[in-house]
């Protein structure tokens, strides 16, 4: 493969990456209602850590632990905004 197909290839995993973070963040929007319904706190550092202890656990490189958590926790902050912006929604 020579550099076109390189890109190429990376171009279809950022649309993949899109789709499934755009998937993520619906999952989140869910949780976050029950969340509400039940009472509870956006923010729950306990499951945070879980996912992050998770995905450090199956990642296979070749980025790093430390890379793939600074990557997952952007995520989770964005899920939590996403989150908060339901519960802001509901009120």
């Amino acid at each position: 493969m020579d550099i076109k197909d390189w890109r190429k290839r990376i171009d279809e995993l950022d649309e993949q990456l899109v789709k499934l973070l755009n998937e993520r963040s619906r999952c989140a929007a869910e949780a976050g209602k029950l969340k509400r319904q039940a009472g509870q706190a956006v923010y729950q550092p306990e499951r945070e850590r879980e996912i992050l202890e998770r995905v450090q656990r199956m990642n296979g490189g070749p980025l790093g632990n430390d890379a793939l958590k600074r990557l997952f926790e952007r995520i989770l902050d964005e899920a939590r905004a996403v989150e908060q912006e339901t519960y802001k929604e509901k009120s």
